[in-house]
């Protein structure tokens, strides 16, 4: 039983990728490492109305994701893996009342006896349905009437550079946008889990573009330093930083993620069934997890009648999987046997970051693949408008000095990387956000997907996940070293014939 849906509408007010959120254009004032990407400095008047719009938009979308169910559904736990919905719902309402009413505000706490309640790691998500939680009602409540202090404190905060760190810059408005849509991807992936009719509802992508079909498989990436990470970026969060050169070698890399056509050419040739393409870890998770597909997927009853024999649920949807879609509910190991099967390799995490965001004509490091300026709708596929990804091959505007299309949005892109700190590495605000999970335990994702907001992509963004993890919104594209005298147009000697 649902409540009256209320589909989330990102150009409600502020278009999810307008320009309100930019921060400008390179200022030639600065004396910043010309290899750097540049960020020029804002008024405050300014940084108050994009802190504003950027809060406004997630909160519409946190509203939309909630009020879309009833009441038992949002205290209902859909998976073990993810928390009730009404649980983020208060959460984000607490680490902005923490944050950014006491710390960033100094005002009084509004509710301090919630902390216990909504600290993360107090409670495991598996947990957390047993817990005495804010019924629905006094949850929203609760989130108006943080909000409400928070934009008192906007109004007079000061914004520069010598402020607090956490108010330099609007720092911490900026942090707390990007927390509050990073839970709502998370609640976007508790509505993909649970069961019953859609509630959600957005138009399709665009069709892919004309030349998507006659693309090279890949483009190579010219060895050389870059500069990794950022230092000017306002917003951006601590693991992002500091800026540093890395020397990466030359290699090549998939022009476009890896679509589900190419990922059932896989499943055909008895990927999963056969160890060798398998790390021995993932091997083992694959027999114990009985992993046979990517998640959600399921034969079709007639294969004859469905393009590639196999159905997904979508959003409480069953749909024919898009062969030309990027794959997506894919763990780390899957992806590193695809790699493995077809002759290559999954990107590193630097591999990836020079590919999106190095200027060879410059050497530069962008903002994005596509340079400084913010996301808009034909460069990436980004902010829940849609809710998949779009085909491979989509997005020419958005494509990276090399060639390299769909960097950014769609889906997350899994690399060979375990998460660690960059060389300089200062915890800030405090450290459960990132250095308690630096390690072997978590790999890297890059690039964000179709359902995440761009304040909280770029492309120094880092996100990271145990590599069993199939409920998020990831996939991948694959890599290999430019061996001594390969081949500059892009082909290579592969098994995996469908794999563009």
């Amino acid at each position: 039983m649902t409540a009256t849906s209320r589909p989330y509408d990102p150009t409600s007010k502020t278009d999810a990728m307008d320009s309100t959120d930019a921060t400008g254009t390179t200022d030639p004032t600065r004396t910043t490492d010309p290899a750097e990407s540049t960020m020029p400095r804002r008024t405050a008047d300014d940084l108050r109305a994009t802190a504003r719009a950027a809060l406004e938009r997630a909160r519409r979308r946190t509203l939309a994701l909630t009020d879309c169910l009833d009441e038992e559904e949002l205290g209902a736990q859909h998976s073990r893996l993810m928390s009730p919905l009404v649980w983020d719902l208060a959460h984000i309402g607490n680490q902005e009342e923490i944050w950014l009413v006491r710390a960033a505000g100094g005002q009084d706490a509004i509710r301090p006896d919630l902390d216990p309640l909504y600290d993360a790691f107090q409670h495991p998500r598996a947990d957390r349905p047993a817990l005495p939680l804010l019924p629905p009602e006094p949850a929203r409540r609760y989130v108006a009437a943080v909000r409400e202090r928070s934009f008192a404190v906007l109004e007079d905060a000061p914004f520069g550079p010598g402020e607090d760190p956490l108010l330099a810059d609007g720092f911490v408005f900026g942090m707390l946008a990007q927390h509050e849509q990073q839970h709502d991807e998370t609640m976007l992936a508790t509505h993909q889990l649970r069961r019953g009719p859609a509630v959600l509802h957005a138009p399709p992508p665009d069709p892919a573009p004309a030349d998507a079909g006659d693309l090279p498989s890949e483009v190579r990436i010219p060895g050389g330093p870059f500069v990794m990470g950022t230092d000017d970026e306002p917003w951006a969060l601590d693991n992002e930083r500091p800026a540093h050169p890395v020397d990466v070698p030359d290699f090549w890399l998939d022009t476009v993620p890896v679509s589900n056509r190419a990922y059932q050419a896989f499943i055909a040739a008895g990927g999963y069934e056969d160890a060798r393409w398998w790390s021995p870890a993932g091997w083992s998770h694959r027999v114990q997890a009985g992993l046979h597909a990517p998640l959600f997927w399921r034969r079709a009853d007639d294969p004859d009648a469905v393009e590639g024999g196999w159905l997904r649920r979508r959003f409480g949807v069953v749909e024919p999987v898009p062969l030309d879609e990027p794959v997506l509910h894919v763990c780390w190991y899957e992806a590193d046997a695809y790699a493995r099967w077809a002759g290559r390799r999954l990107p590193t995490e630097a591999e990836w970051e020079k590919a999106a965001r190095h200027d060879p004509a410059t050497g530069r490091s962008r903002r994005y693949p596509w340079g400084d300026a913010e996301p808009t709708t034909e460069l990436a596929n980004l902010g829940q408008r849609h809710l998949q990804p779009a085909p491979v091959g989509s997005y020419p505007a958005g494509a990276s000095p090399h060639g390299a299309r769909q960097l950014i949005g769609d889906v997350w892109e899994w690399t060979a990387s375990d998460f660690e700190p960059h060389p300089g590495f200062t915890a800030f605000p405090y450290k459960e956000y990132s250095e308690v999970f630096f390690g072997p335990d978590y790999k890297v994702l890059r690039g964000g997907a179709f359902g995440v907001d761009p304040v909280a992509c770029r492309g120094t963004f880092r996100n990271w996940d145990y590599p069993i993890r199939r409920q998020i919104f990831a996939g991948f594209r694959t890599a290999r070293d430019a061996a001594p005298g390969g081949a500059a147009d892009g082909t290579a000697d592969n098994p995996a014939e469908a794999r563009d």
